[in-house]
């Protein structure tokens, strides 16, 4: 497998909208869990690696025991909770950069995996935040989308120096 080249901040492609994987992502999936390792991320979106496909890999625990990778194929999401709980972000796009993000605490992802076959699941905590963040991707979203303006005029700021 391969490490793959992660797109920063402000490449174009990272505003893009993906569109549906169609066909077989296995090889790319195996390449992005290389390259999240790599980089000692905890998930990483296919348009981060400039591939612009709904898909996101994910271990969130591996850094303190066993891996445990995660792919998530045509991701959607179900937030329909009112409650959000602050939680520190960072993104392998945007190095050096972490920031207060607000998020639902809990979601319900229905995804397919690299054999086609649907799953559904309830998240909660770290999982979720990670989740929600790697969607973000997915749909041309960066964490500086997700702050107030006065935070986020700052923050884009000072990672331009």
């Amino acid at each position: 497998m391969s490490v793959l080249p992660i797109l920063c901040w402000p490449d174009a492609r990272l505003r893009q909208v993906c569109e549906p994987v169609q066909g077989d992502v296995s090889a790319l999936a195996a390449d992005m869990l290389d390259t999240m390792y790599a980089a000692k991320g905890r998930g990483l979106a296919a348009p981060q690696v400039g591939r612009m496909v709904r898909l996101f890999v994910m271990d969130i625990g591996w850094k303190e025991g066993a891996r445990q990778p995660r792919v998530f194929v045509n991701p959607e999401l179900d937030i329909s909770y009112d409650r959000f709980e602050s939680g520190e972000e960072a993104c392998l796009s945007i190095p050096g950069v972490a920031a207060r993000v607000m998020r639902p605490p809990e979601l319900v992802i229905r995804w397919s995996d690299l054999d086609g076959a649907r799953h559904q699941e309830h998240m909660t905590g770290f999982a979720a935040r990670c989740v929600q963040h790697e969607v973000d991707h997915l749909n041309g979203l960066v964490i500086f989308d997700r702050l107030p303006p006065e935070h986020r005029d700052q923050m884009e700021k000072d990672y331009a120096r």
